[in-house]
């Protein structure tokens, strides 16, 4: 009969075991949403959605001016035809983080009538919810999802999830440059890609 020892050595090799796997699926993981994102094919689409980030007053945050940008880059070359803005209005905020995007778009050439919005979101997910509806009205059924690299695996598997054709378009240039930066956006997104495989929101 195994002595006590035995079955406490056997029982810690179990737990380091299970803690081993568990780690190498979270390394696995961050790594899959770390180069998904510095992937970026030119697929050309019906529209971009531009998923929300903070506004500063009337102006967008760093973050949130990169991913503007980057679909205005997207309309003039003629990969979109329609930019949809998405967010609404932040805690300390008077004008919701859609209408600040659609004002810096319109200053720097966009047609007002190449833009909708939504202003009712504050997550990714209802960014994409309600983006999907207000395409739905004008019968816009291919996207690109533009966002920070890191954030796309998660939100691009979101929209795919709610039946959208939908694909990644990284900001060619990102707020998060260091690598303390970068790494805690990494684990970041790491956590909310497992909290959203399992409860789906």
């Amino acid at each position: 009969m195994p002595s006590y020892q035995t079955k406490t050595q056997w029982l810690a090799l179990v737990i380091l075991g299970i803690m081993s796997a568990l780690l190498l699926v979270v390394a696995i993981t961050a790594f899959s949403i770390y180069f998904y994102g510095r992937a970026n094919r030119v697929v050309k689409t019906d529209a971009a959605i531009v998923l929300g980030a903070a506004v500063w007053g009337d102006k967008p945050s760093p973050v949130f001016r990169e991913r503007i940008n980057h679909a205005i880059h997207l309309y003039k070359r003629g990969v979109v035809r329609t930019i949809i803005f998405t967010g609404g209005v932040g805690k300390n905020d008077d004008t919701s983080e859609a209408v600040v995007g659609k004002r810096y778009a319109m200053a720097r050439g966009v047609k007002e009538t190449d833009i909708l919005v939504e202003t009712e979101s504050h997550t990714t997910h209802q960014n994409l919810e309600n983006a999907q509806k207000v395409a739905d009205k004008y019968h816009l059924s291919k996207f690109l999802i533009v966002s920070d690299p890191l954030h796309l695996k998660r939100a691009v598997l979101m929209a795919q999830d709610m039946g959208m054709d939908a694909y990644p378009s990284p900001t060619p240039t990102t707020r998060y440059r260091s690598f303390k930066s970068q790494f805690e956006f990494l684990m970041r997104e790491t956590y909310f890609y497992f909290v959203y495989l399992v409860l789906k929101y």
